[in-house]
């Protein structure tokens, strides 16, 4: 009579996983999101096996572009980014009427399609709830410290493919950031007097 062996579990079965698929995604395969709380999401997405597609000043500056083209369609607000040259991080609401999975496809399939680089982006993205002050002050300066720690620049304000600047010195670039400056502008926008 054969015998019948259980199904693999835990450890087991991702060894046996790793050793049938070498090159899977290393985000784990029962990654749970939870959306629907009002919480910011600390967002991370790489380029397809970590290349530098975003490695040149003008892909960096395509990234922005289509960012805010997605901010502006889902109606989300980016309250920071940095464009690394393999990855990039994002800290950013919930759309009101999509899920955050629509958006971020939507991002990635608009700079995939303006690239010659195929695939541009591997699947699936790194998703943080951000539910208190403190932990959205800690990912911005993970983020804007991310190209110094790099070895990129020497200063965050040098690099130009991040929301620093902005929260810095309130400065307006490609990508709308939610930030005190931000709802100060449109304030002054309501009431010119």
């Amino acid at each position: 009579m054969p015998q019948v062996r259980a199904p693999l579990r835990g450890v087991q079965a991702q060894r046996l996983n790793l050793r049938l698929f070498p090159y899977t995604p290393a985000m784990p395969m029962g990654l749970k999101r939870y959306q629907n709380f009002g919480d910011l999401h600390f967002v991370t997405f790489s380029c397809y096996q970590r290349e530098a597609y975003l490695r040149s000043p003008a892909a960096r500056s395509l990234f922005e572009t289509s960012l805010e083209k997605m901010r502006l369609r889902y109606g989300f607000f980016v309250a920071g980014y940095v464009v690394m040259p393999e990855h990039v991080h994002l800290l950013l609401s919930e759309p009101p009427e999509e899920p955050l999975a629509m958006a971020l496809k939507s991002i990635k399939v608009s700079v995939a399609k303006q690239s010659q680089e195929r695939p541009f982006w591997q699947p699936r993205y790194y998703d943080f709830n951000v539910y208190t002050e403190r932990k959205r002050i800690e990912k911005l300066k993970y983020m804007h410290r991310n190209p110094v720690k790099r070895g990129l620049v020497e200063r965050p304000e040098d690099w130009q493919w991040s929301s620093f600047r902005h929260y810095m010195t309130g400065e307006s670039g490609t990508v709308e950031i939610e930030s005190w400056w931000t709802a100060t502008r449109r304030e002054k926008q309501k009431d010119p007097g």
